[in-house]
């Protein structure tokens, strides 16, 4: 019981951990379009799927699709996802320079940064909620246990908001730093 509700709280931080790497922050990486939809032999894939990304620079992520016929469309996509990057396409490669941040666009990223940790949060406390139910529900198991048991389960649920608070201030730290 107790790994499944650690493994919920996790799954919440790791999707968090997720959004953060997904943010474009000045330092580019390529989970910023990996998951960028792209319409490649009548189905939908990821790009990740139909190209190498990697990371020239700092600030510059190529993109070398596998097929050259599908360059224009991960053009396309890539504007489409609204993600503010603008692709260049060269014939052979696309490339996706990211602009200087602006001392606003840190603010904003901040302000996304910190609803997502509270995002999590949400959920780890929900999970916590659920099991604290689903121990009342459950006869079985006497005052003392059930006591026992929603301590573990509020200790596991401080941890998991300070290691929330930890990425969500150094993530915080490290945009307002670039």
């Amino acid at each position: 019981m107790n790994n499944e509700i650690k493994g919920h709280m996790q799954k919440a931080v790791d999707h968090m951990k997720g959004e953060f790497a997904k943010m474009r922050v000045g330092r580019a990486s390529t989970a910023m379009v990996e998951t960028v939809r792209i319409e490649q032999y009548g189905t939908q894939m990821s790009l990740k799927e139909v190209a190498a990304i990697n990371v020239a620079d700092a600030r510059t992520l190529t993109i070398q699709p596998w097929d050259r016929s599908v360059l224009n469309d991960i053009e396309k996509a890539i504007l489409a996802a609204n993600l503010g990057l603008t692709p260049q396409n060269d014939g052979k490669i696309v490339r996706i320079t990211l602009p200087p941040m602006t001392e606003e666009s840190r603010k904003n990223f901040v302000k996304q940064i910190k609803k997502y940790g509270e995002d999590a949060k949400v959920a780890v406390r929900n999970t916590r909620r659920d099991a604290m139910d689903d121990a009342k529900k459950k006869k079985e198991m006497s005052e003392d246990e059930a006591r026992r048991f929603q301590d573990d389960v509020q200790k596991l649920t401080d941890q998991f908001v300070q290691e929330i608070d930890k990425l969500v201030e150094s993530k915080s730290k490290e945009v307002m730093t670039i």
